[in-house]
């Protein structure tokens, strides 16, 4: 670091990752296929040994969908010895899904997380809440993860990433403590009045001069944010099973107050990352895609 020059930490990060199957050899797959979801925020890529998971990442999306989605392959493959070229099927999904050079076929993210929120929830999954990083998505779909219906609110960034990031900066609060620090307090506050990013956080600034802790700020903003997306639920319907897909999905002060506003709802959890649901759905749409050019 040069002399002069301090770091600035960003609040606003959160931790990338990669996983891969130790026990799997995806030299004995009959298919080898990826998936790639560029989201606004967030970038995941699945690889998919037959049906099994053999390898996914988490990264943080950057100013181009090509370059997000290649360094998002690139790092699902990185503890591997697989090569692109080993993959004969990639499937893009995701905000940037038209803009990811090496898929053969884009989907909605609708249809990839209904799919991906049944492979790893199971066939019972009726219902699923999908909160990326700028736009909520309420999805119905039948056993199979086939979408029955939906419905997007994408007005605003409020209760999702990116409202989320704003936060943690303005309180200068790690965003993976986020959660759980709105629900260290003695009393659920008001929530904020206002379901806009700009204004939430003018609103916030003036809890804080008004005595209000960090802790309470936030148990307000999650308060706000969690009413919002049931306002959007109850629109669409809550059919069980119920679960939650996107990177929202991990923060305990959203989902804790929205499972209790919902009342008698239980989510089903998703294994081993509902973050990578779009993926996964993207992944096995190319498997099947590949099976079908086969024949």
């Amino acid at each position: 670091m040069e002399k002069g020059k301090e770091m600035t930490t960003e609040y606003f990060r959160w931790t990338e990752y990669t996983w891969k199957d130790p026990d799997i050899d995806w030299r004995k797959a009959d298919t080898l296929v990826a998936g790639i979801d560029v989201g606004s925020v967030s970038s995941q890529a699945v690889i998919l040994a037959d049906s099994q998971i053999y390898s996914y990442c988490s990264t943080r999306t950057g100013s181009n969908s090509p370059a997000s989605a290649q360094n998002a392959l690139v790092k699902a493959l990185g503890d591997t010895d697989i090569k692109q070229d080993d993959l004969p099927f990639m499937v893009g999904t995701g905000y940037g899904r038209v803009n990811i050079p090496m898929a053969k076929k884009a989907i909605t993210e609708i249809a990839c997380h209904a799919r991906g929120a049944n492979y790893m929830g199971g066939p019972s999954i009726r219902t699923i809440l999908d909160m990326g990083g700028q736009d909520l998505k309420g999805i119905h779909c039948d056993e199979r993860g086939k979408v029955t219906q939906f419905l997007m609110n994408d007005k605003c960034a409020a209760g999702t990433g990116r409202g989320m990031e704003v936060m943690a900066e303005l309180l200068q609060i790690p965003i993976i403590d986020v959660g759980e620090m709105s629900l260290d307090i003695t009393e659920e506050p008001p929530p904020v009045s206002s379901t806009c990013v700009i204004f939430a956080k003018s609103e916030a600034i003036g809890l804080l001069r008004s005595g209000w802790t960090k802790n309470m700020v936030l148990a307000a903003y999650c308060s706000a944010m969690a009413h919002r997306v049931v306002g959007l639920l109850k629109r669409i319907g809550v059919e069980k099973d119920f679960t939650i897909t996107g990177g929202i999905s991990k923060n305990i002060g959203i989902t804790n107050r929205i499972l209790k506003e919902l009342g008698g709802i239980e989510a089903i959890p998703l294994e081993p990352d509902p973050q990578i649901a779009g993926a996964l759905g993207a992944s096995l749409f190319a498997r099947d895609l590949l099976l079908k050019s086969r024949k």
